[in-house]
């Protein structure tokens, strides 16, 4: 059996919800659809890929819309830098955002407490440390231990590219704890970023499994599971 489905969307409609909530009728659900696209990418540039500013470590942009106003949610890890001083950066966002849209924008931020348990911000750690030349083994590994120390389950962390500067591509990997992909009812976040380097573009991915659906928070919080070592694959 394959092991390529994407999580998120395997689990889309049983145990997620869409991360665009809303409605249109069909002349118009192609359009609203790129838009929802549009401020996606906007929103990443402007508070992740600015050279001269801190990354504001955002890591998922929900959208919801009715039919007055379009409500944009922000989870980062730093909404003092989303935020910005006396509310103004939120302010300027909302202004270019309504000129984009034409629409009615509210912003809206949620803190994610913990980065080290969400796959996007580890992902984007990862490929930022790839990027500065880091020795990547020691990179993924390190990343691997700090998630499942901050009460995950299991992790997964799959570099793929011309690691090192090789001639030849290869793909990475490093595992620990449980990954139940199958499992629908497995709550399984995942994250993909990519670290642009002098030889070319590395893909980093990563799996990270906080248990089961509806289960304690506390079971996250459990030491790792017996024999759960971490073993790299890849050629050497």
């Amino acid at each position: 059996m394959g092991q390529k489905t994407q999580p998120f969307g395997l689990r889309l409609g049983i145990t997620e919800a869409h991360r665009s909530r809303w409605y249109a009728p069909k002349a118009l659900y192609g359009e609203l659809l790129i838009e929802d696209e549009k401020i996606r990418r906007f929103l990443d540039k402007r508070l992740n890929r600015q050279p001269n500013r801190p990354s504001a470590a955002v890591s998922d942009v929900h959208i919801e819309r009715t039919r007055e106003e379009l409500v944009v949610i922000i989870k980062t890890a730093r909404p003092g830098v989303v935020i910005g001083p006396k509310g103004a950066e939120v302010d300027r966002m909302t202004e270019e955002l309504q000129l984009m849209t034409g629409r009615k924008v509210k912003i809206q931020i949620l803190e994610v407490k913990n980065p080290d348990l969400d796959a996007k911000l580890v992902a984007e750690a990862v490929a930022e440390q790839l990027s500065k030349r880091s020795s990547f083994r020691r990179v993924i590994k390190s990343r691997a231990e700090g998630t499942l120390n901050a009460g995950a389950k299991g992790v997964k962390i799959q570099i793929s590219g011309r690691l090192g500067g090789a001639e030849m591509s290869r793909s990475l990997d490093v595992r620990l704890g449980s990954l139940p992909l199958s499992t629908l009812q497995a709550n399984i976040d995942y994250g993909l970023a990519e670290a642009h380097c002098s030889y070319g573009v590395i893909g980093c991915q990563v799996w990270i499994y906080k248990g089961l659906y509806g289960a304690n928070q506390e079971d996250e919080q459990q030491s790792r599971a017996a024999g759960a070592r971490a073993r790299a694959r890849g050629r050497r």
